[in-house]
């Protein structure tokens, strides 16, 4: 399966940094651009605006059941008055190949209704005999309430096109979402994201969370590019958090993804 992975990943036009939400979003499709939690750190940033507590939260995912292709995160959020920033590192692949990304980002609330971030990334990409090389890149996101149940967002990555100078064909993707958020009630959320790449296809994503009880919510969702599946759940007891989900791959197979988070 590694092999498969490597020249699946070798032979695109351009090699796009991996995208990999927390399981809360992941398991909604990979929708959150207006979704709000510690995770918004590697999705939306403007997603952690209306934190009021420390929080650090560590997850792992292993791509398509295979032992050695697998990402590691950690995120990090310190609100201070009403600035929140944060720290978000990220890895992903295998001893072929690996992304390293890690971003400090600041996000600010005016008067509950509009929240505004942006981040800058340090990027580091290694190829097995190709070398490596390393990028800054800067986002910026969006999220804005129009009533007590409905928020949009909107995210742009990279916008000024940095990309890896010393590894030809690769690049840091140049992407902007859209996203949607409605509460219909205090259980039900359902998100959805328009994801559009340059130069590449445009995903479209949906995702339901149903609050069993306060402290247990079941999750799932779909992607249209290419067509994913995706179910979880979600744990909290007091400050701590466990947040699980599985995405399918019509080709490639499963990916579980888990994540523990505690607030201070």
């Amino acid at each position: 399966m590694k092999c498969i992975c490597l020249i699946f990943i070798l032979f695109q036009t351009e090699l796009f940094a991996q995208i990999s939400p927390g399981p809360r979003s992941l398991s909604m499709g990979s929708a959150g651009v207006a979704l709000k939690d510690v995770w918004s750190l590697q999705h939306n940033s403007a997603g952690i605006s209306e934190i009021r507590r420390p929080i650090v939260a560590l997850g792992y995912e292993r791509h398509f059941s295979d032992q050695d292709l697998s990402t590691q995160k950690a995120v990090f959020v310190i609100p201070f008055k009403q600035h929140v920033f944060g720290l978000s590192f990220h890895r992903y692949g295998f001893s072929e190949y690996s992304e390293q990304t890690a971003g400090i980002a600041y996000s600010r609330n005016f008067s509950g209704v509009l929240a505004l971030s942006i981040m800058l990334k340090y990027h580091q990409l290694s190829i097995y005999k190709y070398g490596s090389s390393s990028a800054v890149s800067v986002d910026a996101g969006m999220q804005y309430r129009i009533n007590d149940r409905l928020w949009i967002g909107t995210h742009i990555s990279n916008p000024s096109n940095s990309r890896f100078q010393d590894l030809l064909g690769s690049a840091i993707p140049l992407s902007l979402s859209f996203g949607v958020s409605f509460e219909f009630s205090d259980k039900v959320l359902v998100i959805s994201d328009i994801y559009m790449v340059l130069n590449a296809a445009i995903d479209t994503k949906l995702g339901l969370e149903y609050r069993l009880i306060k402290w247990f919510a079941l999750r799932g969702g779909i992607s249209a590019s290419p067509f994913k599946q995706y179910v979880g759940f979600g744990l909290q007891h007091h400050r701590f958090a466990l947040d699980v989900a599985t995405s399918s791959h019509p080709n490639l197979g499963y990916s579980p993804n888990l994540a523990f988070s505690y607030e201070f």
